[in-house]
Order: C-alpha cells, then sequence, then structure tokens
C-alpha cells in the first residue's frame, strides 16, 4: 500500500496498482488518530460527531461510503429543486416524489449502519470509561436520528411520510429538514448529557474512551488492528489517563507519537519506543 501526497494531487496505490478513486484506497489501512482537537468530538458542534461517523464507519465497511457518496448527490439534487420551488412559489409533485423516494432509501441505509455502529462503540467504550474513571462513571452513548427506526417496520415509508408532513417548510426554507445530515450523537456520563453539563475530565475521558474503543472495534470488524496515531495528545491529558491510554496500546497497536517533549512522559512504552527528533524541517533518530 502506498500514498503520495502532491500539492496539487493524491496518489494511491495498492499492490502496485494506482487506484482510481481515493475511495477504492479507504480500508486498506485503517487508522485512529487521537489529537486535542478531538475533544470537539464530545463538545462542539453535532457535523463534527456526523463527520466522526462516516470517518469510521467508512473505513470499516467501504459500502457505506458508497451509500454516502449517492445520499450527498441526492441531498445536493433534492436541496437545489426546493431552493428553486421557493423562488417560483411551486413544485412538481411528481418529480419532488422521485427525489423522496431516492433520498429516503439511502438515507436509512446510511442511519441503520450508523446505529449498529453506535450500539457497537458504546459496548467497548462504557468499560473503558468506567475503568479510565475508577468506576465512578458510566457512560451511555445514544444516536439520534431526525426519523426514528424500528425493527420490523417499513422505515423508508416512514421517513416519506415524515417528509410528506414537513413539505411545505421544505420548500419555504428552500431546504431539506430531516435526513442523516441532521442527525447527532450525544454522550451520557451518569445520565447526564457530558457536552451540558461535563466537567473537562469528563468530556476528556469519554473522548478518550471512545478513541480506544475504535481501536478493538476495528479489530472486530477487520481481524486486524489499526495504526494508532497520537498527535500532541499526551500533554492533554494527566498521569493517569496517560498510564491507561499507553498501557491499553502496549504490545499490540503500532503507534506514531508526536510530542514537544517527553521530559514529563514516564511509561515503560516510551522507554522501549524508537525516537525520533525534528528540528527544523530535519529529521534524526535520538
Amino acid at each position: 500500500m502506498n500514498l503520495q501526497l502532491h500539492n496539487k494531487e493524491k496518489k494511491a496505490k495498492v499492490n502496485h496498482l494506482e487506484q482510481k478513486k481515493l475511495s477504492q484506497y479507504v480500508g486498506h489501512l485503517n487508522v485512529v488518530m487521537f489529537a486535542p482537537e478531538d475533544l470537539t468530538l464530545v463538545k462542539g458542534a453535532p457535523g463534527v460527531r456526523r463527520r466522526f461517523l462516516n470517518m469510521e464507519i467508512g473505513q470499516m465497511q467501504p459500502v457505506y461510503l458508497h451509500d454516502l457518496s449517492v445520499f450527498q448527490r441526492i441531498l445536493h439534487q433534492r436541496n437545489q429543486y426546493l431552493k428553486t420551488a421557493k423562488m417560483k412559489k411551486k413544485y412538481d409533485e411528481v418529480m419532488l416524489g422521485i427525489l423522496d423516494e431516492q433520498f429516503a432509501e439511502v438515507a436509512v441505509k446510511l442511519t441503520e449502519r450508523r446505529l449498529a455502529f453506535i450500539e457497537k462503540l458504546e459496548t467497548y467504550a462504557a468499560p473503558i470509561h468506567h475503568d479510565i474513571s475508577r468506576g465512578l462513571e458510566t457512560l451511555k452513548i445514544d444516536y439520534k436520528p431526525s426519523v426514528l427506526l424500528e425493527k420490523e417496520t417499513d422505515n423508508v415509508q416512514a421517513l416519506l411520510e415524515k417528509m410528506k408532513t414537513i413539505r411545505q417548510r421544505e420548500i419555504d426554507r428552500g431546504v431539506t429538514l430531516i435526513g442523516p445530515h441532521r442527525d447527532d450523537s450525544l454522550f451520557y456520563v451518569n445520565g447526564q448529557n457530558v457536552q451540558v453539563f461535563g466537567s473537562q475530565g469528563q468530556q476528556r475521558t469519554t473522548a478518550l474512551s471512545v478513541k480506544l474503543a475504535e481501536i478493538d472495534l476495528i479489530h472486530e470488524e477487520t481481524k486486524e488492528y489499526p495504526l494508532l496515531l497520537l498527535d500532541d495528545v499526551l500533554s492533554e491529558l494527566d498521569d493517569y489517563r496517560q498510564s491507561h491510554l499507553l498501557e491499553t496500546i502496549s504490545g499490540k497497536v503500532q503507534t506514531f507519537v508526536t510530542t514537544t517533549s517527553v521530559s514529563g512522559i514516564q511509561h515503560e512504552t516510551l522507554k522501549q519506543a524508537t525516537t525520533y527528533l525534528v528540528e527544523q524541517g530535519h529529521v534524526k533518530k535520538s
């Protein structure tokens, strides 16, 4: 596998064969990255959490990326039609009905896969969070779709019915108001929304638990551990969280760590690591 980054393009190769689309490369090398900005996964806007779901599910299930691409194309077409209908103050019932059917079919597929992913992610993340919090906290992850999906129910039809009830509102605003592009994921610690009521420590623990859970979840899905990238994140964690992170990955996950200093990090895992110093664009083994 080979990925080359240039100023104007990206080239991906698998077994020396260039992939025409970068999406065809996804899934061949699974990666989990943890950086200070990943705290926004917990306390940021819904779009951050949707992007997280798209990236993580996509690298484990490439078909998800295909469905996501189809969804985004249909969503764009539908929004363009709604904008036109708003301007002209009229619309073609048949045309909008066709767009609705195409939209609902792929929207339900994405939502079902997201729900299944969140359920598995919680299975792995909850015990990790419980351990890091020394048994004081319980983590729950809840996916909030625009339209609730139910087993043994025609969810495509249910979404279509819901879309009919808000059709005039969508035309008035010229935009699609429900669907996977509007969904969100919520994190609860001891029953409280950690985004709203959680301390910074609880938010950090939640983000760390989710990232560590990703490692085992990817291993379950692909039978291989992902590459772990820790981008200047150790300095953001206290000693206890640092130790828990390093002990969890020790001996099973190939890890690359970037940090401005290792002087405050005392752990056997780092003592055994190969260290490189990057100074003014030059890299040398230290």
